[in-house]
């Protein structure tokens, strides 16, 4: 599980402990993963392995599946960050460093381990993509466009995985108060409705525990009406209205 340490991650972490499972908790501040395995191992009898690890660099994925080459049965990509502002102010680093962790990194786990569970027809791929990941949003232009990624490359890999028995989908929240919000502002969501971590998990584990399979799910009703409704404007409607919302 990538992007354990905090929020949505550490959520997924706790529900899965709660059930029994063992864990492999992936993000890049040691102590807090320390804490967090500590945390659920006195809680839940299970056993959590941390690993410290930048997913901006190249070739994470595969680097990580050297570093963890068990047979896993659950992957979780959750990493990810925005960069919030004007496209035409941004830096051109964090830019690339959003692509390396929010598309590069998500990509390159799954094609680490995805052919393993094809060979053993099981498991499960969980990609966290966003609601934004529906609309284009100004002042989230890269960011917007990456969960966009997210959400059509698990599509695909839905189907594709299905056919041996494997499970992919993307988990879409909305806006969620976690540190995701205290970093790049809460000017970045047009909405004042949040839900919490445990609310986005929750919905994660129902679509777990569905018999039947699902390409995407998205976390909330008002959340699920807004997506819908956001495809069914035109762009020069949708775009104005946003622009004024986030501002």
């Amino acid at each position: 599980m990538t992007g354990a340490s905090s929020g949505i991650g550490a959520e997924f972490a706790r529900a899965l402990a709660a059930r029994g499972s063992d864990l492999v908790l992936v993000a890049r501040r040691q102590d807090r993963l320390t804490t967090l395995a500590q945390e659920l191992e006195r809680s839940h009898g299970i056993h959590c392995r941390t690993v410290a690890w930048d997913l901006s660099e190249e070739s994470s994925g595969r680097r990580l599946r050297e570093v963890v080459p068990e047979q896993i049965d659950l992957v979780v990509n959750n990493a990810g960050f925005a960069v919030q502002g004007p496209f035409a102010d941004g830096d051109a680093d964090d830019f690339e460093r959003l692509i390396a962790v929010d598309i590069r990194a998500v990509v390159d786990i799954c094609s680490a381990f995805l052919p393993d569970m094809i060979d053993r027809s099981t498991g499960t791929i969980v990609n966290v993509a966003s609601t934004t990941a529906f609309q284009p949003v100004p002042s989230l232009a890269v960011y917007a466009a990456a969960k966009a990624f997210v959400l059509r490359f698990s599509q695909s890999l839905w189907y594709e995985a299905a056919q041996h028995g494997v499970r992919v989908f993307a988990l879409n929240p909305g806006p969620t108060r976690t540190e995701f919000f205290d970093v790049i502002g809460d000017s970045a969501t047009a909405t004042g409705s949040y839900q919490t971590a445990a609310d986005v998990v929750a919905t994660a584990m129902r679509t777990l525990d569905a018999r039947r399979s699902r390409p995407q799910v998205i976390s909330g009703r008002q959340n699920t009406v807004q997506a819908i409704a956001a495809g069914l404007v035109p762009a020069r409607v949708l775009l104005p209205t946003l622009a004024r919302m986030l501002h």
